[in-house]
């Protein structure tokens, strides 16, 4: 499922030819993806201009002149991708119409905006504005790792007393909003903490150090374009890059690369989800 760097490239990607622009007509294709879309969606969204396109957790959102906000969750396939851009950024024009393309976005500059979901775990959902901080899906959210209000307080606060491990607690949404899987374990191997460390245990310290090192490896990852590993594309259809990059992520038995380790790459399986770490340098 795309983490937030995949999100943000997504986001960073739409926002040049959305932004400031009207929505001529919205086509949906199906009554529903991982839930019903809003009643009367796509007469809702035709004809309205996207004030603002933005960010939360591995939520996008697309203010619009209405005073409603379009949130897109893109789940375990969802793809957002721009053709006919005027701006010259995307380079293709309109492809055929394809099987899971189930809705797609007329923007008046002649861009085409398609959101393509083979697996239908992606969502759509329409709210008023202001009310957007309380949707069910936004309002149990922790800071964003990039903002300010993320900081070495809230970390070593959020984790004191904490007797699940680390990997888990920072998994932990309404901790920190948008880290995953991946992120979480090549956040974890900078630190060089095991993933099997109770987070209530790790001396303020260390867990004050992760900050820093969340901000850093967010960042790279948004650079690259984010990680395809299987279904992921950036909004002009080209993959991410920092799958190159990973010091564990899908590197099971190959050797560390940290300097002087000599150890080898090892996966377990913590709530359902595989964790890589170098148990002779992560601690």
């Amino acid at each position: 499922m795309p983490e937030l760097p995949e999100v943000e490239t997504v986001r960073r990607g739409l926002a040049p030819v959305m932004e400031g622009h009207m929505i001529m007509r919205a086509d949906v294709n199906r009554p529903d993806l991982r839930w019903p879309f809003p009643t009367d969606m796509a007469a809702r969204l035709s004809g309205q201009r996207v004030e603002r396109l933005r960010r939360r957790s591995k939520y996008i959102l697309a203010d619009l002149s209405g005073g409603e906000t379009l949130l897109i969750h893109l789940g375990m396939s969802g793809r957002m991708t721009v053709s006919g851009d005027p701006l010259g950024r995307f380079v293709r024009d309109h492809p055929a119409m394809q099987k899971h393309d189930h809705v797609v976005l007329h923007i008046e500059n002649g861009a085409r905006i398609t959101f393509n979901d083979p697996r239908r775990f992606g969502a759509m959902d329409l709210m008023a504005t202001e009310a957007a901080p309380s949707h069910r899906l936004l309002a149990g959210l922790g800071p964003e790792p990039l903002g300010n209000a993320f900081n070495e307080d809230h970390l070593v606060a959020a984790l004191r007393g904490r007797m699940t491990p680390v990997k888990s607690a920072l998994l932990d949404q309404r901790i920190v909003a948008g880290l995953g899987n991946i992120y979480v374990c090549e956040v974890l191997f900078r630190a060089g903490i095991s993933p099997r460390r109770k987070a209530g245990r790790i001396a303020a310290p260390r867990v004050a150090a992760m900050v820093p090192l969340i901000r850093q490896v967010l960042g790279e990852a948004i650079e690259a374009g984010g990680s395809s590993l299987r279904d992921f594309r950036q909004a002009d259809g080209e993959l991410g890059y920092f799958q190159h990059a990973f010091d564990v992520y899908g590197r099971e038995g190959l050797p560390c690369r940290r300097d002087g380790c000599g150890g080898t790459i090892a996966r377990l399986v913590q709530a359902g989800r595989s964790s890589f770490h170098c148990p002779r340098c992560q601690r």
